[in-house]
């Protein structure tokens, strides 16, 4: 079938290089620059802020959220160095999918990457933000006003909520004091202290757009500039977690760590969206393929490299600052350094900490601005996107139109866009990805003629473990959580019916990859990673796959109105 039609992986590399003896793109990065850019990646807002609301809900147990969902990403990470060797070509999963599955599949990756990338940098944006804006009240006599440092619906939401409070005859200061209610205050000074323009508000958040445009410019000025910042911004963030590890070591008090699972497997599993969006971001490595200078050696290295050190990392932090306050009290912004400011004699690294989170929060939107016009240029390359898209800067040799676009992309939802809105929709943009990458070498392993790979996966035989592990889980779920079977199998509603959907094509998943394994002889680690990921898509809860299907519908519109049409590999008319 036409929507089907796949690329060789002898056409893409010829292309690509062709593409590069044309003014392609610049060849400047090695191991050390790759892994310099995952760390950047992994290292922001995953460990500056999420990581507290998962060790409030999973206690000290949280390290081992955190070493689950490393070794789910690694078991992606083998799967995304596998093809980065096969196909060291700019376009990451949207290239591998187009070579596995054909093009309405390799469509279906690219737009969910562009989720992954230009709405997460939404995130990342209004995240640093907010750490810019505390930063400068703290540091100096200034500050950022309300209406300057958030969204205008967001603004006016709140504006109701506490004017509709007010006229019931709550006082002020109550609601201020009221913890349910307190963070809404902002959001009303922003909107009755904002100035009118032909009567309306004007509300918008300064600093992020601030930060946007900046990392936009540095990206379109070429890799080589990206690659330095990028390895300055990472050195530095490296020794200021390194210093917080050393310094909080000598005030934990082990006493906190029990119990060190507090609120049971649950608890620790319901912190899974923020643990996996600390990890998110790695992927964005394999879109700089056309400028590394040894891509089939390098990648595969650079990837797997920064998630060991940033896994390390996260679980020394989390035993930390578990064992340093008791988890209960880390349900906050800023756990780092609320931590230290609890230690009379450590407020000093309070200043330190809420500097490298700015740094770590830039370094991150700068590979993801990195990686999103790459995508943007190879689905143009293939006719999925208009020409413009493909067009390389005769001097700076980057993306960009793609790279002007994306920052576009990016700077617009600012305005409108409420945080929480969008990280768990970007996280299952990611593990849609992660699930079809994995599926996708599998795919390649049952093809005869696919040429080796210069990187490849240990191969174990999944045959029989697999179908065991199947079976196994369903035995212990029946003996030793009857509770958690019994709920599933309960509809009290149908909106609780809708809540149970993303588990049960869990196990539909399980069931049927049990009998593809034990049939083709799958290899194990793609296996497993398409399993484990599949299973942290269906814990985000079925109304972020509501809007992720939604996003996915948009996509398809797009995709039968131009690309189908204008794709490379549709049929020519005579």
């Amino acid at each position: 079938m036409s929507l089907f039609r796949k690329k060789s992986i002898d056409t893409i590399l010829k292309n690509a290089e062709t593409e590069s003896h044309h003014g392609g793109l610049a060849k400047h990065l090695g191991v050390r620059d790759l892994t310099a850019f995952g760390i950047a990646a992994i290292i922001g807002a995953g460990i500056f802020s999420t990581i507290g609301k998962a060790s409030a809900d999973g206690g000290p147990g949280v390290i081992l959220l955190f070493i689950f969902t490393a070794v789910a990403c690694s078991f992606a990470a083998f799967a995304y160095a596998e093809f980065a060797s096969l196909i060291p070509v700019s376009g990451s999963a949207y290239t591998y999918s187009y070579v596995a599955f054909g093009e309405l599949f390799a469509w279906i990756i690219g737009w969910a990457l562009i989720m992954e990338y230009a709405i997460g940098n939404v995130t990342v944006a209004i995240s640093w933000s907010d750490y810019f804006s505390s930063l400068v009240q703290n540091s100096t006599n200034y500050r950022v006003n309300e209406w300057l440092c958030m969204d205008y619906f967001t603004a006016k939401h709140n504006y109701d909520l506490v004017s509709s409070m007010l006229v019931a005859g709550v006082p002020l200061e109550e609601i201020q004091k009221n913890g349910q209610t307190a963070g809404l205050v902002e959001g009303f000074v922003a909107y009755g202290q904002a100035p009118n323009l032909f009567g309306m508000r004007i509300i918008f958040d300064a600093p992020a757009l601030f930060i946007n445009i900046i990392i936009t410019m540095l990206v379109y000025r070429g890799i080589k500039e990206s690659r330095n910042a990028s390895n300055i911004m990472v050195m530095i963030k490296i020794v200021v977690v390194l210093l917080v590890i050393f310094v909080g070591a000598f005030f934990v008090d082990t006493k906190n760590w029990n119990p060190f699972l507090p609120n049971g497997i649950g608890g620790l599993l319901s912190g899974i969206s923020a643990v996996f969006f600390a990890y998110i971001g790695f992927d964005a490595i394999s879109t700089t393929a056309e400028e590394c200078k040894n891509p089939q050696r390098d990648l595969p290295r650079g990837i797997l490299y920064s998630i060991i050190i940033c896994t390390i990392l996260y679980v020394a932090i989390a035993l930390v600052i578990t064992g340093m306050v008791s988890y209960t009290e880390l349900n906050v912004g800023d756990p780092l350094a609320y931590v230290f400011e609890k230690v009379q004699s450590l407020h000093w690294l309070g200043g330190v900490i809420a500097v490298s989170a700015v740094v770590a929060m830039a370094s991150v939107m700068l590979v993801f601005q990195l990686g999103q016009p790459r995508i943007w240029m190879s689905m143009s390359r293939d006719g999925l996107l208009p020409p413009a898209f493909a067009k390389i800067h005769p001097k700076f040799k980057t993306p960009s139109f793609s790279t002007i676009f994306t920052g576009f992309l990016v700077a617009v939802p600012i305005f409108f866009v409420d945080i929480n809105m969008v990280t768990d929709i970007c996280s299952a943009g990611t593990l849609f990805a992660f699930c079809l990458v994995c599926a996708g070498v599998l795919k390649l392993r049952m093809d005869p003629t696919a040429p080796p790979s210069k990187f490849k996966t240990p191969y174990v035989n999944s045959k029989l473990i697999i179908p065991i592990l199947f079976v196994l889980t369903l035995v212990l779920l029946f003996v030793y959580n009857r509770p958690w079977i019994d709920y599933y199998l309960k509809w009290e509603s149908f909106n609780a019916f809708l809540t149970k959907i993303p588990i049960y094509f869990f196990f539909i998943g399980f069931a049927f990859l049990s009998v593809m394994a034990f049939k083709y002889n799958f290899s194990l680690i793609p296996t497993l990673g398409l399993l484990s990921c599949f299973y942290m898509l269906s814990q985000l809860g079925y109304k972020n796959w509501l809007y992720f299907t939604i996003w996915l519908i948009i996509g398809l519109i797009i995709y039968f109105a131009y690309g189908r049409k204008h794709s490379k590999l549709a049929p020519k008319k005579i």
